[in-house]
C-alpha cells in the first residue's frame, strides 16, 4: 500500500510506525558496521508501536489511568481520517489501554463496508479473542439465526444483504470481566469511525455497553428497547445480546419484536434512500 505524507504523520501521531521498502537507486554500505536495512511489513503482519517520542511516554501513562478516561483529541482526529485498511491496522497496533498487554489478536469487525445493517456488540469473548471475529461461538450461532430469519447474513451478499458487525471494544478484557470506562473512551474513536465508513440505514445495538457507548445512557435495555433512537442522525434500535439471551431464553420473544421494528426502520430508511435518488435523477 502507497502511503500519502499526509496518512504517515497522522499514524505517527498514533504511535504507529510505517516500515517501507529501501529505494531502488538506494546504494548499500559494504562496510561490516552497517546494519541490514529493514524489509518491508508484509500486508498481514501488524505494525509496530513507534518509540515514543519526547513527552509521549508521559502522555500515555495519562491514558492509561483510571482517573482520565477521556480521549486524546489529536488521536481521536486522526483516527477519524482513516480510511478501511489504514483503520484495521491502527486496531491492531493499537496499544492506548492495558487490554494490549493480554490479547491474542484484536477483533476489527467483518461484513459489508457499504452495509445497510451494522450491528454494534460489547466486547469480544475468548473464542473472538483467538480467532480475531466478532459474535463467534454460540452466541454467534444464535446471532446467524436471528439475521436469517430477517434474510440477512454475515457471509457475502449485496450491502441490502449482508450487514457489517462491529464491536465497542476491539480486545477481549481479562475473563471476559465488563469493560471499564478509561478502555471504552479509548476505544471509542475506531467505533465512531466504522461507522463513519459504513454509513449504515440502520444500527442495531446489542447489549447493555454498546447501548451506553452509542447512546450514553445507563438505563436498562428493558427501557431503551421498543424505540427508534440516533446515533449521529442514523436510526438505532436497542434489543439483548445473544449471549444473554442464551442464559434467558425467555426475552427471546422480546428480541424478536426489536428485529422487526429495526426491519421495518431499514425498510423505510431504504424508501427514502430510493426515492431520494429518482429525485435527483429526475
Amino acid at each position: 500500500m502507497v502511503w500519502s505524507e499526509r496518512q504517515r504523520r497522522m499514524l505517527q501521531e498514533m504511535g504507529i510506525r510505517l516500515w517501507a521498502p529501501v529505494a531502488a537507486d538506494a546504494v548499500a554500505d559494504p562496510s561490516p558496521t552497517a546494519a541490514p536495512a529493514p524489509a518491508p511489513a508484509p500486508a498481514n503482519v501488524r505494525l509496530s508501536p513507534a518509540p515514543a517520542a519526547p513527552g509521549a511516554a508521559a502522555a500515555s501513562q495519562q491514558a492509561e489511568s483510571n482517573d482520565d478516561p477521556g480521549d486524546d483529541p489529536g488521536r481521536a482526529a486522526a483516527i477519524a481520517q482513516l480510511a478501511w485498511a489504514p483503520l484495521r491496522e491502527a486496531v491492531a497496533a493499537c496499544t492506548a489501554c492495558g487490554l494490549c498487554k493480554e490479547r491474542r489478536q484484536t477483533v476489527f469487525g467483518v461484513g459489508h463496508p457499504s452495509a445497510h445493517w451494522m450491528i454494534v456488540g460489547e466486547a469480544p469473548g475468548e473464542q473472538e479473542d483467538r480467532l480475531g471475529e466478532p459474535f463467534v461461538g454460540p452466541a454467534g450461532q444464535l446471532l446467524d439465526n436471528m439475521l436469517r430469519a430477517l434474510r440477512l447474513t454475515r457471509a457475502d451478499a449485496p450491502a441490502a444483504q449482508q450487514v457489517y458487525i462491529a464491536n465497542t471494544l476491539k480486545c477481549r478484557p481479562p475473563r471476559n470481566r465488563n469493560p471499564e470506562p478509561l478502555e471504552m473512551a479509548r476505544c471509542e474513536p475506531f467505533l465512531q469511525r466504522q461507522i463513519e465508513l459504513v454509513r449504515p440505514r440502520l444500527i442495531l445495538a446489542m447489549g447493555r455497553f454498546a447501548v451506553q457507548a452509542l447512546l450514553r445512557s445507563d438505563q436498562p435495555i428493558g427501557k431503551l428497547r421498543g424505540q427508534v433512537h440516533r446515533y449521529q442522525g442514523v436510526p438505532l434500535v436497542v434489543t439483548y445480546h445473544p449471549a444473554y439471551l442464551l442464559r434467558n431464553p425467555a426475552d427471546k420473544a422480546r428480541s424478536w419484536d426489536d428485529l422487526l421494528l429495526a426491519a421495518q426502520v431499514a425498510d423505510e430508511a431504504s424508501q427514502a434512500a430510493a426515492t431520494a435518488a429518482n429525485v435527483k435523477l429526475a
